[in-house]
């Protein structure tokens, strides 16, 4: 079981990449981050789930992986930023379709709201593509601020969120 102290990391894409479709991206993204230094100790099972917010675009395929790092919570966005660029990724507008997608939710129980990146992630209570891969890989992670259970995150999803599980 994974200590409740993880780094824990999102990723999603719905975009395909020059790894191929979404899927095989985050499948590189996983081995992108092993040569960046971070330890993948643990990743969920990979989740089509509709854009948040609603929109036209393609579906997403969203999973989390716990990693094992020496790096301060600043030091390893940076990583990921690079990673993401690393596959060709161009941020321009919020809530953009994309081809790789790797968000910081968690190190370990730390709590920052002064300075980026702000921790934990502050909309991952929000958002069904988060917490069912959550609950996959530390089914008793506690929210840092909130005390909140994922069973309780998830029975208070804004309704709408739609997510299957893939298979391996």
């Amino acid at each position: 079981m994974i200590a409740d102290a993880a780094v824990l990391v999102a990723m999603g894409a719905n975009l395909p990449s020059r790894f191929g479709p979404p899927r095989e991206t985050l499948e590189a993204a996983l081995a992108a981050m092993t040569e960046a230094g971070l330890n993948v100790v643990s990743r969920s099972p990979w989740y089509k789930t509709a854009p948040v917010p609603a929109s036209s675009q393609d579906w997403y395929v969203n999973g989390v992986a716990a990693v094992e790092t020496e790096l301060d919570p600043a030091a390893l966005l940076t990583v990921l930023h690079e990673i993401e660029a690393g596959f060709g990724r161009v941020r321009r507008e919020a809530n953009e379709a994309r081809l790789l997608d790797l968000d910081l939710l968690a190190h370990g129980r730390l709590i920052r709201d002064d300075a980026p990146p702000l921790l934990p992630h502050p909309r991952l209570q929000d958002r069904a593509f988060v917490l069912l891969p959550l609950a996959d890989i530390v089914p008793d992670w506690r929210h840092p601020v909130t005390g909140e259970s994922l069973n309780v995150m998830l029975s208070r999803l804004p309704g709408g969120q739609k997510a299957e599980r893939l298979a391996d």
